[in-house]
């Protein structure tokens, strides 16, 4: 390792071990840190959409309800969680604030840090294990490659979560070294500028900014392919980290058509309409669209934490996962952030004429919830592409399943 590698290296843990060692003890007191944070959030959620951003101060009690521990390896201090104990609790945020719920879900993304050689990974957590983790990863741009590591400069876009973020990545273009894969690369905060150009109607608050750096070395030490082998032997280690990308990000809007719902549910129990005319929930047609959302979201919920459950078993026991079981994973993951979507506008169609100004409360969900399934790791070719893969066809989405 160059001195220029060690230096770097230590620089990403270079801030007080404060930020690092905040989980209260497993138990009733992160249970009880967790549920502050969601009252938290209840009273903050305007704000955070107000300004574009979940502030840092707020992921600190995110940390101390164990979020950003939760996929750190045991062998470094972490207390990793089963995906589907980690995937309900950034659903019950999102039932709150769909947008902090795609911010915590970044709480998963440590596992990639697993293609890390280990001497990088123990520097990264000396500090401690409750590290938040946010990139921004396309496009992937040109470096120049050095001795020890790389130079990079460049405008990375959709670095969610980067307002409160311990460590940065950025995507690099990949050559011999990589077998043309691209790379991710780790860089500390304040070697990069975060230039705020997130202009948009949904998930405001995850402040996917612009990430710029200007000619900054990075290690080799510090780059890694994503789900790429992993240098750790734990089960979260062996679980699909691709499909797991998608999945923390698809169950935001699970919460968000949770959340929806409920308002209509509490809504169709009033007595009386705001207009003073009959209950909503007294009208035909009113029961009817509350059964079928209701119904259709149980459903795609329940297929998608059930093979959760079923390739989590496989990893803990360290069964090979073949692509069929993978595609299953994929497919209930797609379905429950387009389900979610569908469900949120049920909602909405329920809620008639209020539901269009922006301080009605259905607003934050209908933003928010339509966002999931755009994504590029949820979109519609992804469930055409797990179809492919259960008929035996060729499939044209690249890393997939």
């Amino acid at each position: 390792m160059t001195a220029n590698t060690t230096s770097n290296a230590r620089a990403l843990t270079d801030e007080s071990a404060t930020d690092r060692n905040l989980a209260e003890p497993a138990g009733a007191a992160r249970e009880a840190a967790f549920e502050d944070a969601l009252r938290v959030l209840a009273e903050r959620r305007d704000e955070f959409n107000q300004q574009g951003s979940v502030p840092r101060d707020y992921i600190r009690l995110l940390k101390r309800a164990g979020i950003y521990r939760s996929s750190t390896p045991r062998q470094f201090g972490g207390e990793p969680l089963s995906p589907g104990e980690f995937l309900r609790l950034i659903e019950r945020i999102s039932q709150i604030d769909p947008a902090t719920g795609w911010v915590a879900s970044f709480g998963s993304q440590l596992t990639y840090f697993g293609a890390l050689p280990l001497e990088t990974q123990a520097q990264i957590y000396s500090a401690g294990p409750d590290v938040c983790f946010a990139g921004g990863l396309f496009p992937m741009q040109e470096a120049q490659q050095v001795e020890g590591g790389y130079r990079a400069s460049g405008v990375w876009q959709f670095a969610s979560g980067s307002a409160g973020a311990d460590v940065l990545g950025v995507g690099l273009k990949g050559g011999a070294e990589s077998k043309g894969r691209p790379l991710t690369a780790l860089v500390r905060p304040e070697q990069a500028t975060i230039k705020p150009n997130w202009d948009v109607a949904g998930m405001r608050a995850t402040g996917s900014n612009e990430v710029h750096l200007d000619d900054v070395f990075i290690p080799s030490a510090h780059t890694f392919i994503r789900g790429s082998a992993s240098q750790v032997d734990e089960p979260l280690n062996r679980y699909p980290a691709i499909a797991y990308a998608a999945q923390v990000l698809a169950v935001t809007a699970l919460g968000a058509a949770r959340g929806a719902l409920d308002y209509s549910l509490q809504v169709g129990s009033a007595r009386t309409s705001i207009v003073g005319g009959s209950a909503k929930g007294a009208r035909p047609s009113y029961q009817l669209g509350v059964a079928q959302a209701e119904a259709r979201l149980r459903s795609a919920r329940a297929f998608f934490y059930e093979q959760t459950e079923l390739v989590w078993q496989l990893a803990v026991e360290g069964a090979e996962i073949d692509d069929r079981t993978r595609a299953l994973l994929r497919l209930a993951t797609s379905n429950v952030a387009h389900v979610g979507r569908e469900v949120t506008l049920m909602a909405f169609d329920l809620a008639g004429t209020g539901a269009i100004y922006n301080s009605h409360p259905l607003q934050r969900f209908v933003q928010d919830g339509l966002v999931p399934a755009q994504h590029a790791m949820l979109q519609s070719n992804t469930i055409e592409a797990a179809g492919a893969v259960l008929l035996g066809a060729d499939v044209t989405v690249p890393s997939f399943p």
